[in-house]
């Protein structure tokens, strides 16, 4: 799906398994500024480990998501994501990008876990003016069911999505503008979400591979419901920082070590096949980011520096943009539309 038109701006739309959230970027300047910032939280389990248990639910959340915020569905950029998504470098004889569509489809069957025949591919040529025999290739493929069920629920809120990204390369696109520092080294984008944490471990400012890790706030949340007989809003409180709990830690410093666990496995594996450098930083987004001691835990834990990113540390927000949010508080969690708003109309 292709940007038509003369709109010069974008909305980027992501919906988590906690939060609906909306971003809207004008670009009709000198630099990209946000216009409109919205969100809205769902149920408890209408999305559960990024399924989504009650479309209609869902759909409601979105359309008055558009409405509050003003804004069309046609204009939207949204992603798709999780572990029916795909993200790998290969390597190919090189050749044009237009015989490489052609080739792409037997070449993925080498490199992709499911029926070619059920997925959407697409790539991008990482060194096209290059003149070696081989040619580094970005391969993406998604599961087709998980694109049409997307568009399906989407077309039900009343949008119509100019274009179709991947979380991964949104979030990279967000983190690149405000922190170009990524362009150098290898670094790790840590997405920590309600149900999900995603790693996207970039080299020289390149997504290189992502893992999902089975971890997000919603699970320090359970736990203190579970073993300390907190209520769900006392847990709430508690992770969003709003009261002090003496333990907090404990909690944090478990779900950290499983963070923890899943980058290292990421950033050996690139290891191992590129024998490439070490992993040389992190930045931390999503909702869990915020959880008190997180960042600070994992730094620790790694060894390595760590940060909260600020996806509006280089994008400037129109004054009243935001109504009704503190955006420092909220600004972790909008990395992700904010990537997919960035994409030009």
């Amino acid at each position: 799906m292709a940007l038509f038109g003369r709109s010069k701006t974008s909305v980027g739309l992501d919906i988590g398994s906690g939060f609906v959230k909306l971003v809207q970027v004008d670009h009709s300047g000198d630099q990209p500024e946000v216009t409109r910032v919205a969100m809205r939280a769902l149920l408890p389990d209408a999305i559960v480990e990024g399924e989504v248990m009650d479309p209609g639910l869902v759909a409601d959340t979105v359309r008055a998501l558009m409405e509050e915020a003003g804004v069309k569905g046609e204009k939207l950029v949204t992603a798709i994501g999780g572990h029916d998504v795909i993200i790998k470098k290969i390597s190919m004889d090189r050749m044009s990008e237009e015989d490489a569509r052609q080739v792409l489809p037997f070449e993925a069957e080498r490199h992709v876990p499911f029926d070619i025949q059920s997925v959407e591919l697409d790539f991008q040529i990482l060194d096209p003016e290059g003149s070696s025999p081989k040619m580094d290739v970005l391969l993406v493929a998604a599961k087709r069911d998980l694109v049409e069920d997307k568009l399906s629920l989407l077309s039900d809120a009343g949008a119509v999505p100019r274009i179709m990204d991947v979380d991964a390369f949104a979030l990279h696109n967000a983190f690149e503008r405000n922190h170009p520092e990524i362009r150098t080294g290898v670094t790790a984008l840590v997405n920590v979400g309600h149900e999900m944490t995603n790693v996207n471990i970039l080299v020289d400012g390149v997504p290189i591979l992502t893992r999902d890790i089975p971890f997000g706030s919603r699970r320090i949340r359970e736990d203190l419901q579970r073993e300390r007989g907190l209520t769900a809003e006392e847990a709430e409180d508690a992770v969003q920082g709003r009261t002090a709990l003496d333990d907090l830690s404990l909690f944090v410093d478990r779900g950290v070590e499983e963070v923890a666990t899943g980058v290292e496995r990421a950033a050996a594996f690139l290891m191992t096949r590129d024998s490439g450098e070490s992993l040389g930083r992190i930045f931390l987004s999503g909702g869990g980011a915020r959880i008190p001691g997180l960042a600070e835990a994992l730094a620790r834990r790694m060894d390595i520096e760590t940060r909260i990113a600020n996806p509006f540390e280089r994008v400037p927000v129109r004054p009243g943009a935001a109504p009704g949010l503190v955006l420092d508080e909220a600004a972790p969690m909008l990395q992700l539309p904010l990537g997919l708003a960035l994409r030009k109309p």
